[in-house]
């Protein structure tokens, strides 16, 4: 059976029986995603049209993180999946395949060592993240993805005009998923000795514009606004299965989770949940969003937010 969710729900369309229990779990997920309540026997139909599915490729289909009609393929996994809790979805799920053995290949060791792949680049007195940017600039994509979200993300940014965030978001996806990532971690996770530097690290992603807000919002809203939207939601799941901190490990990460887990802090970036460096002195990361008057919901709140603050693997 296919792999690929979109050629599995051509393959289900063209087949009554597949046809009939596939349009019962788009009727479920609609009804998610408008947050409506569903009677006992919704629910237990919604469960069973599921698991009717039985070895249908669509039960078991996946998502390519930088595959063409992305969006309508994470639809279409969540749709299948729509009976899933958020428990189930951080612990058993992953929506994407691996990117290729090559790319696997080339992240381990960057991981590892990204400040020091360029031995000139760790020793040099010249800015790196300046270096990193010029040396975008030499390759055709890279400069003119770059240019592409730059552009729409600082339009109307640190004036009286919003910019439009959603249009933001999309372009720093469309950066991060089509430019080889030989050039997106060099400028993302370019290593600084001193503020300046650590200020263009910083504003890699226009955070005026793709990250902050005029007040923190809740961090349950931007959780919210996160499972609203299907490749947040997916690039989410990705993130907590791969950014796990395990106790038993000498350093509080999976070595071998340590090259999966930047690649999925990188996917969170141009959605709702876009995290950001908190200073032009630190390498510590966090979401912007604030777990003040979170109620009984406090704990759950501090969660979130924790992910990203207090992650060992980041």
């Amino acid at each position: 059976p296919s792999s690929d969710c979109v050629v599995a729900e051509q393959l289900c369309l063209s087949d009554s029986t597949c046809n009939a229990t596939y349009r019962t779990l788009e009727n479920c997920a609609l009804a998610k995603t408008r947050l409506l309540s569903l009677d006992h026997d919704s629910r237990v139909r919604c469960l069973n049209a599921e698991l009717d599915l039985g070895n249908s490729s669509l039960l078991h289909c996946k998502c390519h993180r930088r595959m063409k009609r992305q969006e309508h393929c994470l639809r279409i996994f969540w749709t299948v999946h729509s009976s899933m809790t958020d428990g189930e979805m951080k612990k058993e799920y992953t929506c994407f395949h691996t990117e290729s053995p090559l790319e696997t290949c080339f992240m381990f060791p960057f991981c590892v060592s990204f400040g020091f792949i360029d031995s000139q680049l760790a020793g040099d007195a010249t800015n790196p993240c300046l270096r990193a940017t010029h040396v975008c600039n030499l390759s055709k994509k890279c400069f003119r993805l770059r240019t592409d979200y730059a552009s729409i993300c600082t339009k109307g940014a640190g004036s009286e005009d919003v910019c439009d965030r959603r249009k933001c978001h999309r372009g720093l996806r469309n950066f991060f998923e089509k430019v080889p990532e030989d050039f997106t971690k060099r400028i993302l996770f370019c290593p600084c000795q001193d503020e300046f530097c650590g200020e263009r690290r910083r504003k890699t992603i226009v955070p005026d514009c793709s990250f902050q807000y005029n007040t923190k919002p809740n961090c349950l809203w931007l959780l919210d606004s996160c499972l609203e939207d299907h490749i947040c939601k997916s690039r989410l799941a990705d993130f907590q299965q791969n950014c796990q901190p395990v106790d038993l490990s000498p350093d509080g990460c999976s070595l071998h989770n340590r090259a999966a887990c930047l690649q999925a802090y990188m996917g969170m970036i141009g959605t709702p949940m876009t995290p950001n460096y908190v200073s032009n002195s630190s390498v510590e990361v966090s979401l912007w969003c604030t777990c003040e008057n979170s109620g009984n919901q406090k704990e759950k709140c501090d969660q979130i937010l924790g992910m990203f603050e207090s992650n060992k693997c980041l």
